[in-house]
Formats: C-alpha cells, sequence, structure tokens
C-alpha cells in the first residue's frame, strides 16, 4: 500500500454549529459541497486502489463531489456514537458537567437503538477498520486507500495506527472538507500530512460554485 488518506466530511449545519452528530443523517451545506469538490486537486496526483466510505449521506456526498470512484460503503466507518448527547454541544454539556471530556468520560446513555459508545468501543471499531485495511493494502501494491469518514472517530483511528489509546484521539483536531494521510518511515507508523484543506480564498478560481448559472 501507498498511504492511507483520512478524509473528514464537508460541513454540515451541526458541525458548523459544534453539535454532536453522529446517526442523525444532515446534509453538507452549500459550503460543504464547495468543501469537498476542493479536496479533488488535493487528490489529483494519487493512485486509489479503494475507497471505503461512512454510510452517512454527508461522507458519500463528500466521496462523490471529491471524484472517488465506486466508493465501498462501510457500516464501521460511521461516528462515535454520541448517545445522549447527540446534538449537543460540548458548551452545554459542561452547564451541569463543568469537567467533561469526551476522550476519557463517554457519553450519557441514549436510547435503545442509539445508547452511545465508549471510548475503548471506537477503538475496538478503528481496530476492525484497520485490520480490514491491511488486507486490502495487500492488494494495492504501490497504491493508496482513502477512508471517507467522520471527525472523532478518525481521529481515534489515527491514535490506533500509531499504537496509542482510543483517548489520544483528543490529540489530532480535524477540520471539516480536509484531508490526512498516515504511512511508514523506516517500518514504523508515522502521519505523513495532516489536517490539509484548499484556502476557501481560493475556492472562487479552483472551485467553481455549482449553485451559480
Amino acid at each position: 500500500m501507498g498511504e492511507l488518506i483520512l478524509i473528514r466530511h464537508g460541513e454540515t449545519a451541526w458541525s458548523r454549529n459544534g453539535q454532536h452528530t453522529s446517526h442523525t443523517d444532515l446534509p453538507l451545506t452549500a459550503l460543504g459541497e464547495r468543501q469537498a469538490r476542493a479536496l479533488a486537486p488535493l487528490l489529483a496526483d494519487r493512485d486509489i486502489a479503494l475507497t471505503l466510505v461512512s454510510p452517512s449521506v454527508r461522507a458519500r456526498r463528500t466521496a462523490e463531489l471529491a471524484g472517488l470512484g465506486a466508493p465501498r460503503i462501510t457500516p464501521e466507518l460511521r461516528e462515535w456514537d454520541y448517545g445522549g448527547y447527540e446534538g449537543i454541544t460540548t458548551d452545554e454539556i459542561r452547564r451541569t458537567r463543568p469537567d467533561w471530556n469526551l476522550w476519557t468520560d463517554g457519553v450519557a446513555a441514549g436510547p435503545q437503538a442509539h445508547p452511545g459508545e465508549t471510548p475503548a468501543e471506537v477503538g475496538e471499531r478503528a481496530d476492525r477498520v484497520l485490520a480490514e485495511v491491511g488486507e486490502a493494502a495487500e492488494r494495492a501494491g504501490d497504491e493508496d486507500i482513502v477512508l471517507v469518514a467522520h471527525s472523532h472517530f478518525l481521529r481515534v483511528l489515527t491514535a490506533r495506527y500509531l499504537g496509542l489509546s482510543p483517548a489520544e484521539g483528543t490529540l489530532f483536531q480535524l477540520a471539516t472538507g480536509a484531508v490526512s494521510r498516515l504511512g511508514t518511515e523506516h517500518g514504523n507508523p508515522v502521519i505523513t500530512a495532516w489536517n490539509v484543506s484548499l484556502p476557501e480564498s481560493l475556492f472562487p478560481t479552483a472551485v467553481p460554485d455549482a449553485s451559480q448559472p
């Protein structure tokens, strides 16, 4: 395998407002769609063997607009289940839990269909994705593998790739519409690029606005 390329989906209304979004299936905003299109030039020189995508609309639309063909929908790439904190911001949570930290405390229990996940459970899911990537890498040769998913899940996956605990995903801030790359150096796992995106100032020339005639 060449590198493991991580893509966080473009902006949604909730990501813009800082609301925790896992199973709520929101579309991209107009800016989010432009962020997704802006990924195309960042991926243009990559040889991609396989693209795995979260089943959410926001991730699938991002992959489509970025020009990633024939993605494989992968349920394990879904975002951290926030349970009772779905749709709630960190500031709102800290009104009643001032010292709350997602990475160490997890989330409040939610409904039966979405009870919430602990950091360890998200880490186990990330390990399963990395195992799938490892199997695919044997067939990929020098080509890259792309994951299109969500901020907190990709941060946990990065921590696990580097041999760190799930909670150490807190070290890796990740913006909407950003590309990161994981690789190796002398056989050791490393970050080769992180949180890269095309500046919005370049959008008018590099990323046509589809809403304009």
